[in-house]
Parts: C-alpha cells; sequence; structure tokens
C-alpha cells in the first residue's frame, strides 16, 4: 500500500462528493490551494495537524481518509 496515494486518492473523493472545488476546500482547511493540489496528486507528505483539518473540512473520521478502495 502506497499511503500517500490512498490519502491523495480519498481527499479528492470526499473533497469531490462535498462539490467543493480545490480552492475553496482549502480555504475552510486554512491551507493553501498548491498544497490541496499536491495532496491530490501524490507529490506531498503530510504533518499530522493538517490531516486533522483536512479530515474535520471534509467532516469525517481522520481513519477514512487511510482505507485503500479495493479495485
Amino acid at each position: 500500500m502506497d499511503i500517500i496515494k490512498v490519502f491523495g486518492k480519498n481527499v479528492r473523493k470526499y473533497r469531490n462528493e462535498k462539490g467543493l472545488s480545490q480552492e475553496k476546500f482549502a480555504e475552510i482547511c486554512g491551507l493553501h490551494r498548491t498544497y490541496i493540489s499536491d495532496i491530490e496528486c501524490f507529490r506531498r507528505s503530510i504533518s499530522l495537524d493538517n490531516i486533522q483539518k483536512i479530515a474535520d473540512a471534509l467532516e469525517i473520521e481522520t481513519f477514512r481518509l487511510f482505507i485503500e478502495e479495493k479495485q
């Protein structure tokens, strides 16, 4: 399992389900849009603080961001 890919795919999935652009989502999280883009494109590791900010903005339990979908 590539945890960075799993996390990035889940962030994108849940963000899209809420109908949020990267820009609006970043604003809600208190993060920069390019940071969100880097996460969703698997180019960035992320701190625990920012993981929690993202989960809170998505209104989901944090662990859901780490569950790998079976193909």
